[in-house]
């Protein structure tokens, strides 16, 4: 095709890279395509394990709704490097789908959530259950899966969730269920190129005690919110501590929720495939599209 960000091509521009549950993305993932159309850009979605794509043939791969990778990471890690350009980038997906990066975050000072790890070898005999509503979750996940709340004094439960994991060779984040979260939610902090886009609340995924979800994601309630100062400071200091600079980043997602002093902790930090909630605000969409756009221009020079 001709266009402006390279002349005569025969490469398509931008593959929105999804899974088979979504092989046409979902509603809020569907509104770059004509976002992105408005540039000049032609965008398709594309299952990123399905064997038949070439992946070269795409000027651009952008990593949306991939959510089945965790049962697979190596292999959907393999995946990213196959294209000649993936946002976010690769060593960036590597680095963020494992929740080991909340340690790296804590180190630099970052407030998380606080955080049990245990690794496999390890041994059950050292784990201690806190006391209170307590939530086990691997390492490496999506959508909630494999993620439970439990009572308090449910140790038993807890210690058979932990011991399964670890038996299938995950590490386990073993954490104080969030009590706020029941009334204010989490608040969910967008960015697109390092800044501040827009910001959601999400309600309870962990309404009730057990496994979350069955299914590939957990549902979600969500809703428009305007962060507060602090939010807001614990979302830039959480960008600033990256690895990365911030404006290398396409997207960025920080979920963030309050502890029982009221102050701002991390919950998780997404820049692999989250969603980001584009049919919330104004410009959203827009704004993700000249991202990629401005990306492109830059690379085909």
């Amino acid at each position: 095709m001709d266009n402006e960000y390279g002349g005569i091509s025969t490469l398509t521009d931008v593959a929105l890279a999804t899974c088979a549950f979504l092989p046409n993305l979902d509603e809020d993932e569907r509104l770059l395509i004509p976002a992105l159309a408005g540039y000049g850009l032609v965008a398709e979605p594309r299952i990123w394990d399905d064997p038949s794509i070439g992946w070269d043939g795409f000027e651009m791969v952008v990593v949306r709704s991939t959510w089945d990778y965790s049962d697979r990471r190596e292999a959907f890690l393999e995946w990213c490097a196959r294209p000649r350009r993936l946002l976010n980038p690769p060593a960036v997906i590597r680095w963020n789908t494992d929740k080991r990066y909340l340690r790296e975050l804590a180190a630099a000072g970052i407030a998380i959530v606080p955080t049990t790890w245990i690794s496999p070898g390890e041994g059950m005999a050292a784990l201690v259950v806190p006391d209170g509503q307590v939530v086990v979750k691997p390492s490496v996940s999506a959508g909630a899966r494999n993620t439970s709340r439990y009572r308090h004094g449910d140790h038993e439960a807890v210690r058979a969730h932990v011991e399964r994991l670890l038996a299938e060779g995950r590490t386990v984040l073993l954490q104080p269920y969030v009590a706020s979260v029941d009334s204010a939610g989490e608040t969910g902090l967008i960015y697109v190129d390092g800044v501040l886009s827009h910001a959601i609340r999400k309600g309870p995924v962990l309404r009730a005690h057990g496994v979350a979800t069955e299914r590939l994601w957990a549902p979600e309630e969500i809703s428009t919110r305007v962060p507060d100062a602090a939010e807001r400071a614990l979302a830039e200091a959480t960008l600033d501590a990256l690895p990365w600079p911030r404006e290398e980043l396409l997207y960025a997602r920080i979920d963030l929720v309050r502890g029982g002093d009221g102050q701002p902790m991390l919950l998780e930090l997404e820049l692999a495939e989250p969603s980001l909630f584009l049919g919330f605000a104004d410009g959203a969409a827009e704004r993700v599209a000249a991202g990629i756009a401005r990306r492109l221009r830059t690379a085909t020079r």
